[in-house]
């Protein structure tokens, strides 16, 4: 395998994946994909995002994008819903995609995660927060692989993703799709 001096201070190191997201053509076609053929959900969308000091490699943007979240036993799925085309991680060069748009890590410390990933040269490409929340989507090369978002959760993200996570176990497939308003 690997030496172990470049496993200690790889972008893995930060922590373990804990989300598979999508930004699929066609937003409607993939809740039904996941929904009825996975057997993964319920989805709860979130709309009108727009990251709070937002920059897309570096230059302040104004993309908004809506999501929805689900879980597949302990991990996360995300479907991404772009709502314009500013700059963003989701047209352009990072776009919609047919597979894999991103990995999802969360963190303690999201400066210890910059400080990482500039050690191994992968560029900051989306930076903003929402509410007390802080996120960086990084692109680690030509790898294998997609983004990695690094999450470092403000106070109420661990019980959201827990309700999200509660509402999946045993679920019955009523109600698919859910706002969270």
């Amino acid at each position: 395998m690997g030496n172990k001096e470049n496993m200690s201070t790889g972008i893995s190191k930060l922590g373990e994946v804990m989300q598979f997201a999508f930004v699929p053509d066609d937003f409607d076609a993939a809740v039904k994909h996941w929904t009825q053929v996975m057997g993964v959900g319920p989805f709860f969308l979130m709309e009108g995002i727009h990251l709070e000091g937002m920059k897309y490699k570096g230059v302040p943007t104004d993309a908004v994008f809506d999501l929805a979240l689900a879980y597949w036993g302990d991990l996360q799925i995300e479907l991404i819903r772009p709502r314009d085309n500013h700059p963003s991680i989701y047209s352009g060069e990072y776009g919609a995609v047919s597979g894999l748009h991103h990995v999802c890590i969360l963190v303690d410390d999201i400066e210890e995660a910059y400080r990482v990933c500039g050690e191994q040269g992968a560029q900051i490409v989306i930076e903003g927060s929402l509410g007390d929340s802080r996120v960086i989507y990084a692109d680690p090369g030509s790898g294998p692989g997609g983004l990695v978002e690094i999450l470092q959760q403000g106070e109420g993200g661990p019980g959201l993703f827990a309700m999200i996570k509660q509402a999946g176990e045993g679920w019955d497939g009523s109600e698919p799709l859910r706002s969270l308003g």
